[in-house]
């Protein structure tokens, strides 16, 4: 605390150090929606030296010189210009316009793409333009699904959304949304992901290399930004699918001082299904399933100095099905009704302060609230009314079983920019969570309800970061800081220091390497059952008898700006993780008259690899290509006799191709190939029977249980993966606006991929054998887009 504390007054002390130096800082906006800009490059041509702007579109640059010329560029905004002359520090504000195309822009002197000169390592932008334009499953554009064609994140199984980074779980990444976690970010039992592209404005990975002010998980960082809504003028676009339909509303409250966002999507699975579904029923049974998405903003701009964001997420899943029964008896009617159901989902919001102290200091104070639950139910009754007159007979069963998880949270970020060869940040969190690890209820006739399973309990999680990104000289640079995190459990205090280190060598202007070392820390767990990515997996804390996870990577590339739009990355690296947690063999979530605690093992994994991504951002053609070396691994003391096993998706070799191709305004074409290594599943070795005998009616009658002998966890490994996935779009300006129709093919050659395999006695063989069940054939879809 000492340390922090002295480092900010130092920073304090830096800047009447450097108040003889002007500075120009503000904000850069999308000049037709007033949004702000992630960012984007800020670069002197006098001096050679520039800024970017944060997740806020606040950037300061600081100069000896009176006279500067600034050039503002942004991939897809035409760029900006400015030549000032200044007498003092000077906030200004800045609007890029959009370029009709992306064009490639070349300035004298400009760096305009930072790859080979930024510190950071392993992160990705993903541009919406790409998102939006490949081909997608079912005509539902999905963010998740994207970022699973990129080096170094596994998919899981197939047409789900589920991703596995550099040899993690899906517990492991931290899912941020406007800076709040995301707890569960799927939907249709993980095909899905919540995130509805049309509220959303920009995307960012992050797998390794992690600055200090992201802490709390193991493997990846994705930070999803919704757009602030435009400032200008009312605004809309949407789309009509084959399962969902979505809408996007946004404009100005009060022109340039206050607008909102409004996003909605919802399929209607359930609206198609339950006709065909009553028919086949006469009309007595009602079962149907769908998800919905709410997103909504309200961003207002007090003066130059501050603004105030409000933001709320709310999305759901519902499965139902109800029956009702009614027969005549000679001595009575019987009714009988009975329903049952399942629904998960999240509630998110946040509201958000952002201020300038003055030109060199910006920052950002939020309130958090993030809700997950799940809950799954069931209802029967019945009644029998004589027909002679006298009491109605009735019986009543029902059973709910629901779990989740809730935080609130606040937090402070500063931005301290002194000089442009400094950029210090710090800040701190503090976070309640209330975790309900699965609770079953139920209650028969007039018996009192019996409840089983564990109770809520509270947790405490605080941390606090320090990092400066500074240059030393012309060619070295340097992201060095540090992540403390604390976390209360029930009678025990977790506490960790984590460093974290990055270097960037210049070797030349359009080349350089880096090296990083970063610890993390995890205080929180998720009980996963094998197979899907379901709702039923369980968030629980750390306690004092199951210890948060730990890792520690390193990683080194070689990175370089090619021309053409081009860029180039080779990052290898090596993570070790402790303390993680899985199921003991034939546990799940359940068994509630258990403690959790003795349903899981606690042991350490592994992971190791190569990727190569070669990558165009800009130009008629764009997209990129992805190579993924590695291997993972796990080990337990009391899973596979405490040996080494392969994690479920360790996959060798992952390849992943994407492309999209204007052809004119009209028209562009798009399409992915991905090819990965099997994933890993535990199969019997071999098969005993275990000879029993029992008299039957004076006769002694044989017969054998049989036993399964798995030799060692995750022993056979499945097919390899591969697909290729081909689409069209067709754009087409109206008066009210444009219209795109899209029409996609998933898996074009229809390869029938493993889902899960399953063990059958084959009678024609009389022997048993080990069969592939497979989820998509070619599947051929169609959407419609419009804006307006």
């Amino acid at each position: 605390m000492r340390i922090f504390l002295l480092t900010i007054s130092l920073s304090f002390f830096s800047l009447s150090l450097f108040a003889q130096k002007i500075s120009i800082s503000g904000t850069v906006k999308d000049g037709d929606t007033g949004e702000t800009l992630i960012g984007v490059n800020i670069f002197d041509k006098k001096n050679q030296k520039g800024a970017i702007t944060n997740n806020y579109g606040f950037f300061s640059y600081s100069s000896f010189e009176k006279e500067v010329e600034l050039v503002f560029s942004y991939v897809g905004y035409e760029p900006e210009l400015l030549s000032l002359k200044l007498q003092k520090d000077t906030l200004i504000t800045v609007e890029l316009r959009p370029s009709g195309l992306l064009k490639e822009v070349v300035i004298e002197g400009e760096r305009s793409d930072p790859i080979q000169e930024s510190t950071q390592m392993g992160a990705i932008n993903i541009p919406l333009r790409e998102i939006k334009n490949l081909p997608a499953l079912m005509g539902e554009v999905d963010i998740f699904k994207v970022i699973q064609l990129l080096p170094g994140v596994q998919s899981g199984s197939e047409g789900t959304s589920g991703l596995y980074v550099r040899g993690g779980s899906p517990d492991q990444n931290l899912i941020l949304l406007d800076g709040v976690p995301v707890y569960n970010a799927s939907h249709l039992f993980g095909f899905f992901s919540v995130f509805n592209d049309g509220a959303i404005n920009n995307v960012e990975l992050i797998k390794g290399g992690f600055p200090a002010r992201f802490g709390g998980r193991l493997s990846s960082v994705i930070d999803i930004s919704m757009k602030e809504g435009n400032m200008k003028e009312f605004k809309g676009e949407g789309s009509i699918g084959l399962i969902a339909s979505k809408i996007t509303l946004e404009g100005p409250i009060k022109k340039d001082k206050t607008s909102f966002l409004f996003s909605g999507r919802r399929t209607y699975l359930d609206m198609i299904a339950r006709p065909i579904i009553r028919k086949s029923t006469g009309g007595n049974e009602d079962v149907g399933y769908f998800f919905y998405d709410l997103n909504a903003k309200v961003n207002h701009i007090f003066d130059k100095k501050n603004r105030l964001y409000l933001s709320y997420y709310g999305g759901q899943d519902v499965g139902y099905s109800k029956y009702k029964n009614t027969w005549n008896r000679t001595d009575g009617v019987n009714v009988s009704e009975e329903e049952a159901g399942l629904g998960w989902g999240n509630n998110i919001a946040a509201v958000r302060w952002n201020h300038i102290f003055n030109q060199r200091l910006f920052a950002n104070f939020t309130g958090t609230f993030t809700q997950y639950k799940f809950r799954v139910f069931s209802d029967y009754e019945s009644s029998f009314i004589p027909s002679q007159g006298g009491e109605p007979q009735q019986e009543f069963y029902s059973s709910d079983y629901f779990s989740g998880i809730r935080d609130v949270a606040v937090k402070a970020d500063f931005d301290f920019i002194p000089n442009p060869a400094h950029y210090i940040r710090w800040g701190g969190m503090w976070i309640n969570h209330r975790f309900t690890p699965g609770v079953f209820a139920s209650k028969e006739n007039q018996r009192p309800e019996v409840r089983e399973g564990g109770t809520p309990s509270d947790s405490q999680e605080m941390s606090l970061y320090l990092e400066d990104d500074f240059s030393v000289g012309d060619r070295f640079k340097f992201n060095v800081g540090v992540h403390f995190s604390g976390f209360l459990a029930d009678v025990k205090t977790y506490t960790f220091l984590q460093p974290r280190f990055t270097a960037r060598y210049l070797l030349d202007p359009n080349s350089s390497i880096k090296v990083s070392y970063v610890q993390m820390a995890q205080f929180i767990h998720l009980l996963t059952n094998a197979g899907l990515g379901l709702p039923t997996d369980l968030w629980v804390p750390s306690t004092d008898r199951i210890g948060p996870q730990e890792s520690w990577q390193v990683a080194a590339g070689y990175f370089r700006k090619l021309g053409y739009g081009l860029e180039l990355s080779v990052e290898g690296y090596y993570k070790d993780m402790q303390g993680v947690i899985e199921y003991q063999d034939g546990a799940s979530f359940l068994n509630t008259t258990s403690d959790w605690q003795d349903k899981v093992s606690s042991g350490e994994g592994r992971s190791y690899g190569l990727e190569v991504l070669l990558q165009k951002k800009i130009g008629k053609t764009t997209g990129w290509v992805g190579y993924t070396l590695s291997k993972t691994e796990r080990r337990f003391d009391d899973i596979n006799f405490g040996d080494w096993f392969p994690f479920r998706y360790d996959r060798r070799h992952d390849i992943s191709v994407t492309a999209v191709h204007q052809l004119s305004d009209r028209i562009d074409l798009s399409g992915t190939w991905v090819f990965g290594t099997g994933n890993f599943i535990t199969v019997p070795t071999q098969r005993y029977q275990h000879a029993t005998s029992v008299i039957v009616d004076g006769f002694t009658r044989f017969g054998g249980l049989y036993v399964d002998y798995f030799e060692s966890r995750n022993n056979f490994q499945m097919r390899s993966y591969h697909r290729m996935d081909l689409g069209i779009n067709f754009h087409k300006e109206k008066k009210w606006g444009k219209r795109t129709w899209n029409v996609s093919i998933y898996n074009v050659y229809s390869r029938l991929n493993p889902f899960f395999m399953d063990i059958s006695y084959n009678y024609d063989l009389q022997r048993n054998q080990l069969r592939q069940f497979s989820l998509f054939p070619i599947v051929p879809s169609a959407s419609y887009r419009f804006t307006f």
